[in-house]
């Protein structure tokens, strides 16, 4: 099965996969390609694979991506390499990817199950975005006024779940749970359609 989590910037999508993964589930989490520099404490590989631009463009070129998109001047996207391993192995997939990408993978794998992470209220965003400190002022208006335009598109996941300030488990329970109910339909074949 193939599960693509997503929502807007800040919202705590690589928290709440930190914590899916302390559960040792069966579970295979691809590894988004970036051209953005990593953060302090980010690992190549793990966290991302970091890219520089040319490198990702042969990535584009060769159709090696599953979902691409330039988000706030850098390019991400999920290397189908990334998501084939997985399905192999025989173990669930789950990205992490925007709202744009999720539209890509709706169009390409409508089975994938789709769930988006929203915050409390904009104000909960804002607060999160500023602790990080990785944002000017004018940046981290972009991104609450990306993240408003985003948060319109709910409509098209099959779920949704509300990240509220320190209640990241109930957020990370929720989201087990989608997957849990998931497993007990028929499980498509997408091994073949990627």
């Amino acid at each position: 099965m193939l599960v693509v989590l997503s929502g807007p910037s800040g919202v705590g999508k690589d928290a709440a996969l930190a914590e899916l993964k302390k559960l040792e589930r069966p579970w295979h989490f691809a590894v988004t390609a970036t051209t953005r520099p990593p953060r302090q404490g980010e690992r190549n590989g793990v966290d991302y694979i970091f890219v520089d631009a040319p490198a990702f463009q042969k990535m584009q070129e060769r159709d090696e991506l599953l979902e691409c998109a330039q988000v706030y001047g850098r390019w991400y996207g999920v290397p189908r390499s990334q998501v084939r391993q997985g399905l192999r192995a025989g173990q669930d997939v789950i990205l992490k990817v925007d709202v744009q990408g999720a539209a890509t993978i709706r169009r390409k794998v409508p089975e994938a199950v789709f769930i988006f992470m929203l915050p409390a209220s904009i104000e909960e965003l804002k607060k999160r975005l500023s602790q990080r400190k990785t944002e000017t002022p004018a940046e981290l208006e972009i991104r609450l006024n990306t993240a408003r335009e985003e948060m319109a598109q709910v409509r098209w996941f099959d779920y949704r779940v509300i990240n509220r300030d320190d209640c990241l488990h109930q957020a990370v329970a929720e989201i087990d749970a989608i997957i849990s109910a998931e497993k007990c339909r028929v499980v498509p074949r997408m091994a073949q359609l990627l």
